[in-house]
């Protein structure tokens, strides 16, 4: 019988469908080759492609498919595969039996392979469409992910993403409180600077004057010489002046809105819970600080010092750019990081129009593009060149000033990373410019 005179070249497991038995995964793949014609000149290779589908049925995958020689195999979990996709792509990653093949595991995102699919005139949508969309997207050399890094990032990963979580959850606690704060103190709400009697209005302080004191008038009412006590005690003697913090604070409630006395005590109630709310969030975050810190230092140490090296970027933002990124081999230039993250921009031309305004795509990742545009804005705050370029970028235009000069700055440090760990150095003023 004649054979073929074929080269199988590569293969592509997409995993389609997940049944767990017995604690063990059964899996249904759709695998599509790539074969190359060998001919004498390697130069007249005509590219070819192979579809079969192939389903295994409660039996063992890894057997099924051993009997097939390949110079390279990929597996591709989409992220469509239910709450499985992630417990899989860590079982084949680690897989023992999978280690001799050279194996890849790739974890996509659903939403490029929903745009791919998007390219297909009148295509159905079945589970053997769905995993041919997802092997055919990475035959066509579109993957610009990197192969699954494993356990060690995913576990990172977790931790600087609960962060941000609690970091928002922080904030949004704080944008909340404060109406309530002007509802019963409006001119402490209002006041900042050397006119505000705190200098911050969640201060241990501040919460003691909001929570202690049903109303403003007990405030302005309450004797000079108790007040001062009072301040003394929950600043706890921190205040080199406090009988000018004391004076201020019954000015400011003097010129503060009155209210109804019934609603009083519902508004303190309201703030001294969400009070309650930011102590056990700060509480949670410095726990994941140390968690962060331990779980980083079985990582690679080289990329963990290197960032660390920029001022302004802390053990925090170091981890959550490692995560997320990985390792910079990953990227072929900083364009392509930056692509990654989502700090890039729409174009909007047409003949002689050029639009001034110009969107983030924001397609990337949020995580690593959050860690990256945080780290900016600490940058900004260490280092002379950042911050010239920051207010640079905030004078050019009279809107969107503050999110567009740090978005932009963010993209400058993307450069900079990017250099720094391709060159394996730490960082330098003087090389940085």
């Amino acid at each position: 019988m004649h054979k073929p005179n074929l080269l199988l070249t590569k293969q592509f497991f997409a995993i389609h469908k997940i049944n767990i038995m017995d604690g063990k995964y059964h899996l249904r793949v759709y695998i599509q080759f790539i074969v190359k014609h060998r001919h004498n000149c390697p130069s007249q290779f005509k590219m070819d492609t192979a579809v079969k589908f192939i389903y295994y049925k409660n039996s063992s995958l890894l057997k099924s498919f051993y009997h097939i020689p390949c110079q390279r195999s990929y597996f591709l979990c989409s992220g469509r595969i239910k709450q499985h996709g992630v417990h899989v792509t860590n079982y084949l990653s680690t897989s023992d039996q999978l280690k001799p093949y050279d194996v890849k595991v790739f974890c996509l995102n659903p939403k490029t392979i929903a745009n791919y699919r998007k390219s297909f005139t009148g295509l159905g949508k079945n589970d053997g469409i769905d995993s041919f969309l997802v092997a055919d997207y990475v035959r066509a050399g579109r993957i610009e992910t990197d192969p699954w890094r494993g356990s060690q990032y995913l576990a990172l990963q977790r931790l600087t993403r609960q962060r941000r979580h609690i970091s928002e959850a922080i904030a949004r606690e704080k944008n909340y409180v404060l109406n309530n704060i002007f509802l019963k103190f409006s001119e402490f709400a209002l006041l900042s600077g050397e006119d505000s009697p705190v200098s911050n209005k969640f201060s241990a302080t501040a919460e003691a004057i909001l929570t202690e004191f049903k109303t403003t008038e007990d405030i302005a009412n309450a004797p000079l010489e108790e007040l001062i006590d009072f301040i003394s005690a929950s600043g706890h003697g921190r205040f080199s002046d406090p009988d000018q913090v004391a004076s201020l604070l019954q000015k400011t409630a003097r010129n503060s809105y009155r209210l109804d006395k019934a609603l009083y005590e519902p508004i303190t109630t309201s703030i001294a819970c969400s009070f309650n709310c930011i102590r056990a969030f700060e509480k949670e975050q410095k726990a994941l600080d140390k968690a962060i810190a331990a779980t980083v230092a079985g990582l690679n140490p080289t990329e963990y010092q290197i960032l660390k090296s920029v001022p302004g970027i802390g053990p925090v933002y170091a981890a959550g750019i490692l995560a997320e990124i990985g390792s910079v081999r990953c990227f072929n230039s900083n364009n392509a990081l930056a692509k990654y993250s989502g700090i890039i921009w729409r174009d909007n031309q047409s003949g002689e129009f050029d639009s001034e305004d110009t969107p983030m795509m924001k397609a990337g990742n949020r995580y690593l593009r959050y860690y990256l545009i945080q780290a900016a804005g600490s940058v900004v705050r260490y280092c002379p060149e950042y911050e010239d370029y920051y207010n640079k970028k905030f004078a050019e235009v009279p809107k969107h000033q503050h999110k567009r000069a740090l978005a932009l700055t963010a993209r400058k440090l993307i450069r900079l990373i990017f250099g720094l760990l391709d060159k394996n150095q730490l960082y330098s003023p003087a090389k940085s410019r």
